[in-house]
């Protein structure tokens, strides 16, 4: 299964994700805001310069730690209440050089195993929470 249309849409629309990883030692989370790029297969994360390679996301991944978590989501409207988002669980490979959407610089390929989506259409919410499509990406 892969991301419908609407989902794709969505996600390019979008300038912002949060990115989680977890620490070397796996005992730790950590999230950080942090644009992004989705290639329609791939989510791709990084930055301009060598200091890249020193925060904490790349040195948790380049330190084995390959599960991370992305949240896209935005709130359209307070009143009414009117939230949307996708987020995704994958694994994240080496970081390569590349030139991306903040330019040349850094980059580390996400591939997308599970991800879940709400409400691409920006209806307001009901008597009840938005019920989520959950989609299973490549071979998991």
């Amino acid at each position: 299964m892969t991301f419908t249309g609407e989902e794709i849409a969505y996600l390019r629309s979008q300038p912002l994700a949060r990115f989680a990883t977890l620490s070397e030692d796996g005992e730790q989370p950590d999230v950080v805001p942090l644009a992004f790029e989705f290639d329609g297969t791939h989510f791709w994360v990084g930055g301009a310069g060598a200091s890249v390679l020193a925060t904490r996301k790349f040195r948790n991944i380049q330190a084995g730690q390959r599960k991370v978590a992305l949240l896209v989501d935005d709130l359209v409207s307070l009143d009414p209440f009117i939230a949307r988002g996708v987020r995704i669980y994958g694994e994240a490979a080496d970081p390569i050089e590349r030139t991306g959407i903040v330019g040349p610089g850094i980059y580390s390929r996400v591939t997308p195993k599970v991800s879940w989506s709400w409400n691409m259409a920006g209806e307001p919410a009901g008597e009840a929470w938005y019920p989520s499509r959950r989609a299973v990406h490549g071979d998991t």
